[in-house]
This record gives structure tokens, C-alpha cells and sequence, in this order.
């Protein structure tokens, strides 16, 4: 046997061994829903949508009920910008006028979505774009910001616009279509009791989603490795108290709070657990889903990691 043999019989090895190691897990989420959180920073970058749409395809193709929730944020940003629409945030809250929530509209529910949905199509799925008003999905209610008052500890109320938070989630057009083998890619609007649209934060709309569906795992793609310890190494389990008592020491800090309390919220509210991972390294979803270790920080309910 050559080199060339022998390597090439080496890698067939692997290759067949990863795919023995991968099989247990096929089949325990099989018929499983798996949320999938993907932000909008991605998007700018086609070979990671191309790597990403081809995990989803594969996920529903091995019989996984996928659902993806997508953000928007800097793709929101170009087009305000080449509008000439002035973009103002508070908490890290898009202030959101008449006008910059038809845009806001126009870019998840249109371009953002559409695009997704092509890119799945593209890797052999099938999926359907909807945005949080199609079917009543996400009722919103509007979200109040505050701010301190200089030199006191009173707090005002700032009003947002039409930024909102989910009061409601009815999830019969996600069911409607996983029922008939479509993959659900879902934009982060929500329409409020008043008629009126609002611009949902994409991880929180993902939570709100991922706990009415019972999901089995929300995915939360992010850019960092997951939760860190005081040195900065990975976590790669916690509790709900746990998660909780590392934001209230400090060890969680900055834009992972948020993270970390929508996936404690989600596994609180119906989500079997919550893990939040490096979207960037290549096939993360399989790599989490399929493997012993997995890779990131899942978050559970108190009673199943005890």
C-alpha cells in the first residue's frame, strides 16, 4: 500500500468513526425541535451562510425539526444610513421612529430572511420565511427604557418607539409548517394589541420562541466560546441558579447578561436546555448536536445537571 493508499484509508477510518460517534445522537433528536438563534453579523459573510444553511439542511434531513430566528442589527444600520434616517440608541436599544421601523421591517422580514431562505434551498432544504406578525406568532408590548437621573436615584422612563418585547407567543404557524417538513426561518417582529409593528431584540424573540416550543435545545450563535470563569476558561455546564448567581458575582458581565438570562428565561419557561456556543467555528451546530462534548455552555434547569 502506498502512502497515498494509506493516508486515504486513515482518513475513511475517521471519517467512519465520526460517523458511528454521530449516530446516537441522530437518533435522540430525531423529531426534536432545535432552535437556532443566528445573528446578523453573519449574514455579511457568505461562506459562513453557506455552512450554516447546509447544518440546517442536514439537521432536518436526519429528521431534527429546525426553527431559525435571525437578528438584522448592521444590515438595519447600511440601509438606515444610506436612507439618511439617523439611528440613536439607548442600552443598546435602537430608538425606533415611523420610519425606521418600515425599514426595520423591510430588512428582516425582506432581505434578511429571503436570503436565508435561499440559502437553505440552496443546501437541499426547505424552508419558509415568516415574520413574528404571520399567524400571530409574537404579540408585542411596547418596551420603556430608563435612565438615571443625574446625582439621584430616580429613574425616567425613555420611550423607545416601536421597539417591543414578546407579551404572547402562538406558535401554530411553526407547527403548521414543521408538520409538513419545512424549516421555519423567522424574522424578530412582532405586532402589538394597538395594530402597530415592533422591532423585537432576536435573542429575545429566539428565548420567547424556543420556551413556547418546548424546544430541546436552543443554539444561541454568538462570537465568543460560550460562558467564561474569572479566568476565562470555558463553562461547559451550568444550572439555571448557577448562570444566575455568576451575573449577580460579576462573572458574567457586559452584552453576555443578556444572553445568559434570555436562555435561563427559555429553559424556565419550556426549553429543555439552552446552550450558548462560537457560531464561527466550522459546522458548530453538528459539532454541538452530534459529538460527546459538544462545545459551548448549556444552561438547564436546576434538578437535571444536579
Amino acid at each position: 500500500m502506498t502512502t497515498t493508499d494509506e493516508q486515504t484509508h486513515q482518513n475513511l477510518m475517521m471519517k467512519t468513526g465520526m460517523l458511528v460517534e454521530s449516530l446516537p445522537f441522530m437518533r435522540r433528536y430525531s423529531g426534536k425541535t432545535i432552535l437556532v438563534k443566528f445573528g446578523g453579523h453573519a449574514m455579511g459573510k457568505p461562506d459562513y451562510v453557506a455552512a450554516f444553511a447546509s447544518d440546517i439542511a442536514l439537521l432536518d434531513q436526519v429528521g431534527a425539526r429546525p426553527v431559525v430566528v435571525h437578528g438584522g442589527g448592521p444590515q438595519i444600520g447600511e440601509m438606515l444610513d444610506r436612507l439618511k434616517i439617523e439611528s440613536n440608541f439607548i442600552d443598546g436599544l435602537r430608538v425606533t421612529d415611523e420610519a425606521t421601523i418600515s425599514v426595520v421591517e423591510m430588512v428582516l422580514a425582506g432581505g434578511i430572511n429571503k436570503a436565508l431562505v435561499a440559502a437553505v434551498a440552496g443546501a437541499g432544504g426547505r424552508a419558509v420565511g415568516v415574520s413574528g406578525k404571520d399567524g400571530g406568532l409574537i404579540t408585542a408590548r411596547k418596551l420603556m427604557a430608563t435612565a438615571k437621573q443625574a446625582d439621584s436615584a430616580i429613574q425616567d422612563a425613555i420611550d423607545l418607539g416601536f421597539v417591543g418585547e414578546p407579551s404572547a407567543i402562538d406558535v401554530t404557524v411553526l407547527d403548521a409548517l414543521m408538520q409538513h417538513h419545512l424549516i421555519p426561518v423567522v424574522a424578530p417582529v412582532g405586532r402589538g394589541d394597538d395594530g402597530k409593528t415592533y422591532n423585537i431584540n432576536a435573542d429575545t424573540a429566539a428565548g420567547a420562541i424556543a420556551a413556547a416550543l418546548h424546544a430541546t435545545r436552543m443554539l444561541m450563535l454568538t462570537d465568543v466560546a460560550g460562558v467564561l470563569d474569572k479566568n476565562g476558561v470555558l463553562i461547559p455546564a451550568l444550572t439555571v441558579s448557577e448562570a444566575e448567581a455568576l451575573i449577580k458575582d460579576g462573572t458574567v458581565k457586559g452584552g453576555m447578561i443578556p444572553k445568559v438570562e434570555t436562555c435561563v428565561d427559555a429553559v424556565r419557561g419550556g426549553a429543555e436546555a439552552a446552550v450558548i456556543m462560537d457560531g464561527r467555528a466550522p459546522h458548530a451546530l453538528l459539532v454541538e448536536l452530534f459529538t460527546e462534548h459538544g462545545m459551548g455552555t448549556m444552561i438547564k434547569a436546576d434538578e437535571e445537571l444536579s
